[in-house]
Formats: structure tokens, sequence, C-alpha cells
């Protein structure tokens, strides 16, 4: 989309006098209409309590105080049983839906790279009774193939309809499914299924002969392959012994009279559902042990965030599916009988990398009404539309500045601005198919800037929500009623969340105005720990005198009067420096992620310096104009090598960080620049996009030897 052609589209006028009639004009009947009182009313209430009455809580919603809620739907207690209630309410609807692939072409950019580019048609969608025969079928067939119920099988694919199906199937026949990242090394992934033990593992051709063949010889208990792929492949050169298999091989054994009507043995609340590998910012992934209670109980919590969940919602899931909040959030969608139509980042706009110019993106089809993103979704989003907005010509630059303005104006006191919205946003919304009516973020926190450019251009509350994968991604989500930003909610009625001073003295509960301390999670959606029982590995979990799991998530946050959370710090994150003072690494990220030349970055200090130092993701168009004004010239590599872009650069991290009234120790003093992004395939992050400072210290090594004096 082309933002100066929508603005173009509107016509110039006195602004300031037809935003003052508008609003005499439509202000009272408005307001009553979209029951604008009410909705201040919600976002003002008091949401949780402590429940001892002192500063460290536990704090409980106040829709749940006398107990925290266990279940969703009575006596489906486990997630088998969720998914036939939802087949039987709604048997033929759409359940999940696939482009279908046309063409794909090789374009060859001026720098000689090839990409890669797709021409996607409609969506074909599998009916709830379709997806159910389909989960049927293969759960049989995984069972005529020597699967055992108790026993894992392992599930290394890209988000699509196939792994929910697969996802069901194990579900049903009690087989603890193993979720691996698609992005994850392949050390990691031998690392995962040589742990489990795993006999069985469903994945796509793609990652079978790019991530998987070469460390296959090494895992020691896989005995079969099943590809998910529709079309059958002739796979060579793989270990003797091994068996490859398509999906559609295996449902047909599975369809077969003798298998089909073989009894599954259904799991119960206590048994082992999912066992989720983190990506791991530290050190080796660990797999999160996850009964069916757990997780029925984290989505009871969330579902109960989200108004309205039902048939007429369309889902759009596209971020990793062996992360928890996707995975969740689809089974949560299938429960209450949304349609998930499946897409990738490299598709999901018209402007995505693999999408051929001309050709429609996946949001432009699909039309989602919910999707889940990260926060560095979101502020890509947000820097591409400012800057489309900073090259208009001043009047429309004008115009467009102060409808934002008076909307986000409007939105902070709980209105809507709907000629703003017709004339002015109608076309940004366009870029996630204008009918989205709810986002929720998560994974990391989201920039107050960012939250609010999407209230406003997007036209839709954004649920902000805290949780982990220990916790099975339940936590904390804000209401929809509440636009306040740099929170993340209150506790979710399947739990609860107390605060612990930290040993240093950094953060305690006496703290004013309101109480500080690590964040402890209490609840039924609390797992039972890592796969892992040896050594300290569990240290984080305990079970307190009343019996109740915890899991101490190392996070460092604030309590509001009102029970809503804010995420201040991270224990890990905060460094002392050689004078005594503490940084807080992520607190300086976030601060100086507003700044236009920077598109991500990762702080650096050692206990034995007295200051700190950066690497930067820069945005390249930006840094290029830049070049451009001082006159400097190259590739962009020698660009970001330029000790006069980096000065330039760090005078530029100065001012955003005195704007955000950083302490003087807290502003890095050197920066180096990055020419390639930091994206989970590099290694740098994680699925969710957290940094991962152990592997950036390492790539970063020399460059933090040469910035310390070292060398």
């Amino acid at each position: 989309m082309n933002l100066k052609d929508n603005i173009q589209s509107v016509a110039f006028f006195p602004l300031h006098l037809i935003i003052w009639l508008y609003t005499l004009l439509t202000f009272i009947p408005w307001y009553l209409i979209t029951g604008a009182r009410k909705k201040q009313a919600v976002a003002r209430r008091v949401k949780a309590r402590s429940m001892s009455g002192l500063a460290e809580g536990p704090y409980r919603s106040v829709d749940c105080f006398g107990s925290l809620a266990t279940i969703d739907f009575p006596g489906k207690d486990t997630l088998d049983k969720l998914f036939e209630l939802a087949v039987q309410r709604f048997g033929t609807a759409d359940c999940l839906g696939t482009r279908e692939l046309l063409s794909e072409e090789n374009e060859v950019q001026p720098n000689g790279k090839i990409f890669k580019k797709l021409i996607l048609g409609q969506y074909k969608w599998l009916s709830y009774q379709e997806v159910d025969v389909a989960a049927k079928h293969l759960g049989s067939g995984l069972a005529a193939l020597g699967q055992k119920p108790r026993n894992t099988i392992a599930i290394f694919c890209e988000t699509r309809a196939e792994w929910m199906i697969s996802a069901q199937a194990c579900f049903r026949h009690n087989f603890p499914l193993v979720t691996l990242y698609a992005t994850l090394g392949e050390d990691a992934v031998a690392y995962g299924l040589n742990e489990c033990g795993v006999t069985h593992l469903i994945t796509s051709v793609e990652l079978l002969e790019t991530r998987l063949k070469n460390v296959l010889s090494g895992i020691r208990n896989l005995k079969h392959i099943i590809y998910v792929d529709p079309k059958r492949s002739s796979l060579r050169g793989y270990p003797e012994g091994l068996r490859i298999h398509s999906m559609h091989e295996v449902q047909e054994l599975g369809a077969k009279p003798e298998n089909l009507n073989a009894e599954a043995q259904r799991p119960s609340p206590s048994d082992l559902a999912v066992v989720m590998y983190t990506s791991g910012s530290t050190d080796k992934p660990k797999g999160v042990l996850m009964m069916h209670s757990n997780l029925i109980a984290g989505m009871a919590g969330q579902c109960a965030r989200i108004p309205g969940l039902g048939p007429k919602d369309t889902y759009i899931g596209y971020l990793p599916l062996a992360h928890v909040l996707e995975m969740t959030a689809e089974i949560s969608c299938v429960t209450y009988g949304c349609r998930i139509g499946y897409s990738s980042p490299q598709t999901l706009s018209d402007q995505s990398t693999k999408i051929k110019k001309g050709s429609k993106g996946d949001c432009s089809v699909l039309k989602p009404t919910l999707m889940a993103a990260v926060p560095e979704i979101m502020d890509r989003i947000y820097k591409n539309v400012m800057s489309k907005v900073q090259e208009m010509g001043y009047l429309r630059r004008t115009l467009f500045q102060l409808g934002y303005d008076y909307k986000l104006a409007q939105v902070k006191k709980g209105y809507d601005a709907p000629l703003c919205n017709l004339l002015l946003f109608k076309k940004v919304r366009a870029l996630l198919g204008g009918n989205v009516r709810m986002m929720l973020s998560g994974g990391a926190p989201l920039s107050s800037a960012t939250q609010r450019f999407m209230n406003v251009c997007f036209c839709c509350p954004v649920g902000q929500g805290y949780g982990l994968t220990e916790t099975c991604g339940a936590g904390t989500i804000t209401e929809v009623a509440d636009y306040s930003t740099g929170r993340v909610g209150a506790p979710l009625v399947c739990c609860e969340i107390k605060l612990r001073d930290l040993a240093d003295g950094s953060y305690t509960t006496k703290d004013q105005p309101n109480p500080r301390g690590e964040i402890l999670i209490g609840g039924p959606n609390v797992t039972v720990g890592y796969y892992r029982s040896d050594g300290d590995i569990n240290k984080d979990f305990f079970v307190d005198e009343d019996g109740q799991r915890w899991f101490c998530t190392g996070d460092v946050g604030e309590i509001h009067p009102d029970g809503c959370l804010q995420i201040v710090d991270r224990k890990k994150d905060l460094v002392k420096l050689q004078a005594g003072e503490y940084v807080s690494l992520g607190k300086v990220e976030s601060a100086l992620k507003s700044c236009s030349l920077i598109d991500n970055i990762c702080v650096y200090a050692n206990s034995d310096q007295n200051y700190v130092i950066s690497f930067v993701v820069a945005n390249k168009k930006k840094l290029m104009d830049l070049a451009s004004d001082k006159g400097i010239q190259g590739s962009w590599e020698e660009i970001c090598n330029h000790p006069a872009i980096e000065t330039a650069v760090l005078t530029e991290i100065r001012e955003v960080a005195k704007s955000k009234k950083l302490q003087r120790f807290e502003i890095p003093v050197k920066v180096r620049l990055s020419s390639e992004p930091w994206t989970p395939e590099t290694g740098l992050v994680t699925d969710a996009y957290k940094l991962k400072r152990k592997e950036l210290k390492n790539h970063y090594l020399h460059d933090i030897e040469r910035m310390y004096g070292r060398k």
C-alpha cells in the first residue's frame, strides 16, 4: 500500500474547524451509542486485589477472587474433549484454511541475489468435520506404525494446517507432543529429539532436507519420519533402517478398518500433553512439561479476556506454532468455532518478501478479525507507516498528523473518531485486511508509541499480555477497555501473582509509589517443570503450603493501584557498573528503539567498566539517507562501518536517550552497526525476537574487546 496515494484522496480544508464542528455535532450521540461511559468505568475499575492485604500479594482478579479457574467448559478437562465439543457444535463450518499456490518465480535483485516470489490464490478450507476425520486417520495410522500412548512424538514443522491436524491426532491418542521451533539449529533439534527419546517425527520435506538430514544418524531412537507435504517425495540418502512416510500414506493406513476401529487410549487431565522446547535465550533449549490440565486452565484464563470470541471470527496463524502464544491461541480459536487461515511472516501483507509485486498478501485475502503479534513485528509496521508519512508533502503530512493527534486524544479518553477512521486510517487498516477487531501482543514488552499507533491507525484495541512457556502462556492480559500503555494487565482468572524482593535491594515491595519485585506466578496453569530432573534446572518451580505450584519468572514487575502489572526489568538484564550504578539493559533498549535510525538494538555492559556500549541493526533507508546528506558513498556494509556514520548514530542515540530521561551512565558511548538483520535464522534472537545475549556477545566479541580498549 502507498500511504501517499491514500492521503492524496483527501482534499485539504480547515481541519481545526471541521474537527470542532464534528465533535460538537456527534459527541453526545457517539458517547451514548458506543457506551463510552461504561468503557471508562471498566477501564478505571480495580481489576485485581491482594489476597493477603500486603503489598507483595498474592494478587487475584476480582472476577475470580474466591477460587482460580481451572476449566472453561464443564466436563471438558482434556484437549481432545475440547476438540470433540467443537466438532459437535460447528461441524460443517470452516475450520482450517490454506492458500492455493498458483505459481512461483525467481526474482533477481539489483545486488544479484535471487528472491523466490509467490503468486497465491484463494483460501481452501477444511471443515471441522473434515479436520476431525483427518486427525482420526492420522492418529490411527501413527498407532499402526508403533507409536505408543504416553510415549513422546515430535513435530518439527512450519506453522500450517497439518501442524494442528497432527496435534489433534496426538491429543486424541494420548501421544505427548514434543514441539521444536522450525528455526532451531541442527544441534538443538538433535538434542531435543534425543533427550525425549522420540521414535516418530512429523516434519516437512524442506526441513527434512535442509535441517535434519545431517543429524539424523545421531538421533538414537528415531524409527519413523512422517512428512506433511501433500505430494509424494522420493527421498534418498537417509540412514538405513529409518522409514520415511508421507502424511497421506499414514492417514490411508489409519483409515483401514482394523486400525481405525482399534480403541484409542484417551488422556486424563494429569497426563502429559506437550513437551514444549523453548527457543532459549541462553544455553540449551529446555523442554517444558505441560499437562492437559495446565493447558486447559491457561486457555480458560486467556479466553476470558477476549470478548465475543466465536464463529464470526477469523484468526490468521503465522507465528511459530511451537511457541506457546500461537499454540494456545489457535487451540482456543478452534474451541470457540473461529476459522484459522494460515500465513507466514514472508506472505503476511502485500509488501511481504515472498509476495510478487501486484499480488495480494494473506491479510488482504483472508481479512482476519483477530491476530497475535510479537512487538518486533508491530514495531516494523509502525516505523514503515510513519516513514511513509514523513515522505509526504507538507499539507498531507500536516493533515495526517492533526488527525492522528486528535484521535489519539479521543482514544485516551475512551472515545473514537469515526471521521478520521474513514478519511485517514481506512487504507492503513487495509494493511492487515481491514477487519481486525483485536490484536494480542506477547513475547516481549510493547512500546507505548507502537501500542498507541496500532490503537489509532488500525482502529482496534491491542491486548498486551504477559506469560511464559512455564505458565502455558497465561499470566496477564489487558482488558479491551483499558487503553493505558506500558502495562500488561491484571492476573488472569486462572492464576495469581505475587512479588518478591530482589536480594540486592534494587527492587522491593516497599518501593514507592508502587510495590516492585520479582514476579512469581501461581495456579493450575503452572507446569510441572522441565524434562530434565538432574541438577538444579527446576529450581525456579516450587509448591507452597497449600499445594499450589509457583514459577519464579526472573522478570521484575510493579503492581499499580488497580491491580495491573507493569514489567519494569529482568533480573538477568541488570548489570552493576564499576562505580556501583545499576544499568537495566532491557530498559535502555526499549527506550532507544524509538530512534528512527534503529531497527533493533542490544546494549552491553561489563561490571569492570564504567560505561555501556551498543550493537545496532540500522534502518537501511534512514541510514542511507543520512549517508547521502553527509556525502558518504559506498556499499551498505561500508556505510555501516564508516566512522562518521557511527558518530552520527551515537549523536541521535544521545538525543533520544535524553528525551526518554535516561541517566548519563545508561547512555551507550560506543556503537557497532550491523549490516545484517537479527532473525531467528541467524541464531541471535529467539522466535519471539527476544535477544539471545550470550550468542550476541559471542558474535560481537571482537567488537566488545575493541570498544572496551582491550585490543
